[in-house]
């Protein structure tokens, strides 16, 4: 019997559950797009925009999702026979590679592991390597949604400046920001890219970039930037149509809107991170607790390394694709499926979002329906899942006081 009747439950990283105050600020008439009531709150969103990446560089938001992203950072940073060095450590780490490669820039990757933060002393020897200062600009997937595991920026940052190298360092955010700790001027961060659908917990459709000064000054020639991608006159004006070139994306940033008035304003960005840091650490007390004794595994051993948004799990083959069969089907409870995989090992691996607008009965809810499915499958298991997240979310509240 399916039990899947209320409400569906979507626990895949991106796009997030978003809320319904979001919602209901997208469900109006189309405002006037000269009028001063629609530029207004546009040009509200900018400030918040910069607290929440900790920045006062420029941002530029553009229509589209995570890889016009992608093409906007390459476009206004790059020229065609340019050199990249690209952190490739999952699934989107190498999609921005070939995005790269795409559109005539040569890309030296460092293929890295898959389960664990990227070694800062790898990128230093390749840069020092780098004789000639071909190298223009070191990338990064800041988390690497495809496999969860997180990349410590500020000792990436710390290797390019060991190695006397003038790279840019640039940063996909799209599936951190507003989920785990992200200091762009702190950490030295060039361009961060980031996108609507995740953290920022507004439908798909916005892709946001954040670049300095820095960045701003090495770009200037940069041959593969088009009057639509161009960045300055999206960060810096003249007239409002300017930022959007040509008609603004209004019931998105009426969304985008509200969503950082939750987030920025009424949460905090210091509160979120530590929610879904708690949120986070209840997942691992369960995935632990199951993988000791049984057939599940974490994609990342070490927690340092781990993102607060997304788990990458793992079952054999194809054990995972037949618990979110089971959980959707029966609980109304949709998990990520493994991406950048090959076959048959896909079919074992899933992914627990716990990014954006979610609280701990919704964690809660979703790790009760994952220890159901392991139940009606037959799965081994360690026992005691959901008493060890309990547990750990109490502990968090407790410190938090």
């Amino acid at each position: 019997m399916p039990f899947a009747r209320g409400r569906p439950y979507l626990a895949i990283p991106g796009p997030t559950v978003v809320p319904d105050r979001v919602l209901a600020a997208m469900h109006r008439p189309a405002p006037d797009i000269y009028g001063a009531p629609l530029q207004e709150m546009a040009e509200s969103l900018y400030p918040d925009l910069r607290h929440l990446a900790g920045t006062t560089g420029h941002v530029a938001i553009y229509i589209g999702n995570g890889h016009a992203g992608w093409e906007a950072a390459n476009a206004n940073v790059f020229s065609r026979g340019d050199r990249a060095l690209v952190l490739v450590g999952g699934h989107f780490g190498l999609g921005w590679a070939n995005a790269l490669r795409a559109i005539g820039v040569e890309v030296e990757a460092l293929d890295l592991d898959r389960r664990s933060a990227p070694d800062p002393g790898l990128v230093e020897a390749a840069l020092r390597a780098d004789r000639g200062g071909r190298i223009r600009a070191v990338l990064t997937t800041h988390v690497d949604t495809a496999t969860s595991v997180r990349t410590d920026i500020a000792d990436l940052r710390a290797a390019i400046d060991a190695a006397g190298h003038p790279a840019l360092l640039m940063v996909d955010c799209i599936a951190s920001m507003g989920c785990d700790r992200y200091r762009m001027d702190d950490w030295g961060v060039d361009v961060t890219v980031a996108a609507s659908q995740k953290g920022l917990m507004t439908p798909p459709g916005l892709a946001v970039l954040w670049f300095s000064e820095k960045a701003r000054a090495a770009g200037r020639d940069a041959g593969l930037r088009t009057p639509y991608w161009a960045w300055e006159p999206r960060a810096l004006p003249t007239g409002f149509w300017q930022r959007w070139a040509g008609t603004a994306p209004t019931h998105h940033l009426f969304g985008l809107r509200e969503a950082l008035t939750m987030l920025v304003r009424e949460e905090g960005i210091e509160a979120a991170w530590s929610r879904h840091a708690a949120l986070a650490g209840a997942v691992w007390a369960a995935a632990e607790v199951w993988s000791a004794g049984g057939a599940l595994e974490l994609n990342v051993h070490d927690r340092a390394a781990r993102a607060h948004g997304v788990t990458a799990l793992s079952l054999p083959p194809p054990l995972g694709a037949r618990l979110r069969e089971w959980t959707e089907r029966v609980a109304g409870v949709t998990l990520g499926i493994g991406i950048g995989q090959p076959e048959p090992a896909a079919q074992g691996h899933f992914r627990i979002a716990h990014m954006g607008h979610v609280n701990a009965h919704m964690v809660m809810g979703v790790l009760g329906v994952v220890e159901a499915g392991l139940a009606a499958l037959g799965v081994p298991r360690g026992a005691g899942a959901l008493e060890a997240a309990a547990a750990a979310l109490a502990a968090a509240a407790a410190r938090a006081g």
